[in-house]
């Protein structure tokens, strides 16, 4: 019997264990988790049962005062003991000169903040201009503005950063969804641009797609009739407005996620 004892859920110490015997085919191991290890008392219950089955155990413990305790009572119970974590902790401490923050769990706290990226950044894939308009009532932040205002770009950068957004083309032949006016306002923001700003990046646009930048696309009337029309929904809407105008995208996230915090603390969401 192996078994693998850690403050944490024990999963790295049983992969350590599974590897290892992986490599001895030709006998039969049974790998036991200890998990959540607190106290003195636990361990004691670990090594006692350990030695009772002539078992070994395998450790991960990051606090110095466990992995010590652990080696000196397995050592006075005749338990042999692999201290996984231990020697690696210190060589890097010493060649960094910086202190482990002892702290059990922080592996998988890395996880649920890489999988919730991940969520965000499929959740912003999925409801990217106006596509499922079921999912804007799902959303942490919707953007609206017409083509060309950063949409996109905003919503991915914001996923990266946990922010599950949709975002809504406005064009005015077309009404935007119902399920729009159903979102709280706070959680609604509108982009807004210069007319000849935008005309400068629609006109970029259409010649990278080999088109002439005379088309209707980048007629400044055609933009402020747009405009217009975006302003209009997003007086109906009350929502926040930022005007994206010579802003890169990452100043205008910051100031959507600082919108977010203060939002959160009024309304406990977001």
């Amino acid at each position: 019997m192996i078994y693998a004892v850690s403050d944490s859920i024990g999963e790295t110490a049983e992969s350590v264990i599974r590897a290892t015997t992986s490599q001895f085919t030709d006998c039969k191991f049974d790998v036991i988790r200890v998990p959540y290890i607190k106290d003195k008392e636990q361990i004691d219950k670990a090594i006692e049962e350990a030695a009772g089955n002539n078992g070994l155990i395998c450790y991960t413990l990051v606090s110095p005062e466990l992995r010590s305790y652990l080696a000196e009572r397995a050592r006075i119970s005749l338990v042999d003991t692999i201290d996984v974590l231990g020697p690696v902790l210190g060589m890097v401490s010493e060649k960094t000169g910086s202190a482990p923050r002892n702290q059990a769990g922080l592996i998988h706290s890395l996880d649920h903040e890489y999988f919730k990226r991940v969520e965000a950044v499929e959740f912003a894939v999925k409801y990217d201009d106006g596509r499922n308009p079921l999912g804007l009532t799902k959303a942490d932040v919707v953007l609206i503005g017409v083509s060309r205002t950063s949409k996109t770009p905003l919503s991915m950068y914001l996923a990266h950063k946990q922010i599950k957004v949709a975002n809504v083309p406005l064009v005015p032949e077309l009404n935007p969804p119902e399920e729009l006016f159903k979102v709280p306002p706070y959680k609604i923001i509108g982009l807004l641009i210069d007319p000849y700003k935008l005309n400068e990046i629609r006109s970029a646009r259409l010649k990278t797609m080999g088109l002439s930048d005379t088309a209707v696309y980048a007629d400044v009337s055609r933009i402020n009739e747009e405009l217009d029309y975006a302003k209009g929904i997003m007086r109906r809407l009350h929502c926040q407005i930022i005007n994206v105008s010579g802003r890169a995208i990452e100043e205008t996230a910051g100031i959507i996620l600082d919108y977010v915090r203060k939002n959160k603390e009024r309304h406990g969401e977001l």
